[in-house]
């Protein structure tokens, strides 16, 4: 059974769905089951994963890694999404581009998720 929130993804073709309505039955992509992502809350390895939340005083910025997760060609953070209660929010990003988003409106009690089209998804 999906549920709301969750993010799946086609180990075929690289589709990345995030349930907005959960229900019984399975998610399918390609003829086949997509892969639940599990959400990582604990850095491992050389590159750092786990967003880091700081409060402004227009909201939240949220950080990649303690230090800048590489945003290359091969391997780069896709989006940074924070969830307020009933609310979320997302940034996406291409390679190049620096690890973080500021969120307007949001209280400091946020949770932060990030997508590595590599390592997969990681929360705060």
């Amino acid at each position: 059974m999906a549920e709301r929130k969750q993010v799946y993804k086609c180990e075929l073709c690289g589709n990345v769905v995030e349930v907005l309505h959960g229900a019984d039955g399975d998610l399918v992509c390609c003829g086949a089951e997509m892969v639940l992502f599990e959400e990582k809350a604990a850095d491992e390895g050389k590159e750092k994963h786990v967003p880091v939340v700081e409060a402004t005083t227009q909201g939240v910025k949220v950080k990649v890694g303690s230090n800048p997760h590489p945003m290359e060609e091969k391997h780069y953070i896709e989006w940074i999404e924070v969830i307020d209660g009933e609310t979320s929010c997302r940034h996406y990003l291409k390679p190049g581009q620096t690890p973080e988003a500021v969120f307007k409106g949001c209280s400091k009690n946020v949770t932060a998720r990030e997508y590595c089209n590599v390592h997969g998804l990681w929360k705060s």
